[in-house]
């Protein structure tokens, strides 16, 4: 087997990069049988191995109803339709945030997330307005059935009083864990290095945010998501992002011994 090394657009969401990729004759002629991506880094002295990841959902409800003057009690209008969405959005949030809280063997990869993220719409202080927009950013469980929590999303747009539509700016399709038991021989290799053999803790998890894994895996081929670092608080994206130098140089050795073995399986 032979180590392929690609760096595409991951950080933009990877739609001219992986995501097309994947899907080019150039890609299948590689004929890939495994994916190393990024992983998380942990602040306890367990590495983080990602095996799955949540589905993106970028979606605004675009809001219409009866417009008028700001001294009026209007029928129909898109505040009132615009509380009902939100009420309903913010109590599945609260519902989802509870079960973490309550469950210690969950992670944040194991909920779905929805946080409200714009509203935009209105034409001057005394004047109802005839359209409202919401969106809100949503990352779904991995069991979360797609077909049933969109049509729970267009249930409460009608019950909201209609004249309601959902726009996605994103939607990603719903992929497949990469299997980590015996039936992945890349899985046991991988396994087998870690903890046998460099005699690591690890633990297995859903990673809460994207990467090009979930274009990889959405073609059939298995990928994890590790990136060998321990003892190291999380700040991807923040000021001042940095990694312990001992840190660094021992994650040099784990994938010097890593990809072999996975170039072995």
């Amino acid at each position: 087997k032979s180590p392929l090394f690609s760096f595409p657009d991951e950080e933009i969401g990877g739609h001219l990069g992986m995501e097309a990729f994947v899907k080019s004759p150039d890609f299948k002629k590689l004929n890939v049988g495994f994916s190393l991506d990024e992983g998380i880094a942990a602040t306890d002295d367990i590495y983080s191995i990602y095996y799955a990841e949540k589905t993106i959902w970028q979606i605004q409800f675009q809001i219409s109803g009866q417009a008028g003057h700001g001294s009026l009690l209007l029928k129909n209008t898109v505040g009132e339709k615009l509380n009902y969405i939100l009420g309903k959005m913010m109590s599945l949030r609260a519902e989802e945030s509870k079960r973490l809280e309550n469950d210690p063997t969950l992670t944040i990869g194991d909920v779905t997330t929805i946080n409200l993220t714009t509203i935009n719409g209105g034409v001057q202080s005394n004047v109802v307005p005839p359209f409202l927009s919401v969106g809100f950013d949503i990352r779904l469980a991995i069991t979360v059935d797609h077909q049933e929590f969109e049509k729970q999303l267009q249930k409460w747009c009608e019950e909201a009083g209609g004249g309601i539509e959902l726009h996605f700016e994103q939607k990603e399709p719903k992929v497949e864990a990469t299997k980590v038991d015996a039936s992945n021989i890349y899985w046991v290799a991988f396994e087998k290095c870690l903890v046998e053999e460099l005699g690591l803790k690890i633990r297995k998890l859903v990673l809460p945010g994207g990467t090009d894994s979930r274009h990889i895996r959405y073609v059939g081929i298995p990928a994890i998501g590790f990136s060998p670092m321990i003892n190291t608080p999380v700040l991807l994206h923040d000021h001042d992002e940095y990694l312990k130098a001992d840190t660094y140089l021992r994650g040099v050795e784990i994938y010097e011994k890593l990809i072999p073995a996975l170039l072995n399986a």
